[in-house]
């Protein structure tokens, strides 16, 4: 792609399906590492990866050959596939349908993934619910509230 030169950080959130999914601290670093190696894998620049029990928080340089879409079930497919393989979870791991993605500058890199790195932190004081409807609101996306993520608090 001669002459194309793109700076594209985007931050990815999605969620676990149902209660007895949730990321156990057990299996949560060496999932995030999981996704990491997806991403590398599907020529994506992995920046910062973390979450809490029912969440994940993906933020990468997103390659301009690649859609979001793709990418995204490239992820969730083959993260829940890693983790049904390794019996992390009883019965049937699935995330929830969707993700919310959010873009941002590379002046807003550092910020962004010291506050992905620290969730555990700020989940002591705020739910998952909490923290995505703000994030929906900051970027002012318009969401029917029928149809995000299904919360577990």
């Amino acid at each position: 792609m001669a002459n194309t030169y793109t700076q594209l950080n985007v931050q990815v959130v999605f969620a676990v399906k149902g209660r007895e999914n949730f990321l156990l601290s057990r299996f949560k670093k060496e999932l995030f590492e999981y996704i990491s190696g997806i991403l590398k894998g599907i020529s994506q620049f992995p920046l910062a990866i973390n979450g809490n029990k029912d969440h994940v928080h993906i933020f990468f340089e997103m390659n301009p050959t690649s859609s979001l879409s793709d990418v995204m079930e490239k992820v969730k497919a083959n993260s829940s596939k890693w983790i049904n393989s390794n019996k992390f979870v009883p019965g049937k791991f699935e995330w929830q349908r969707g993700y919310g993605g959010f873009t941002y500058s590379k002046s807003q890199r550092n910020d962004v993934i010291q506050y992905i790195m620290n969730q555990e932190k700020h989940h002591a004081s705020k739910s998952f619910k909490e923290e995505y409807l703000e994030m929906l609101k900051k970027f002012e996306m318009e969401f029917d509230e029928r149809y995000i993520f299904e919360f577990y608090e």
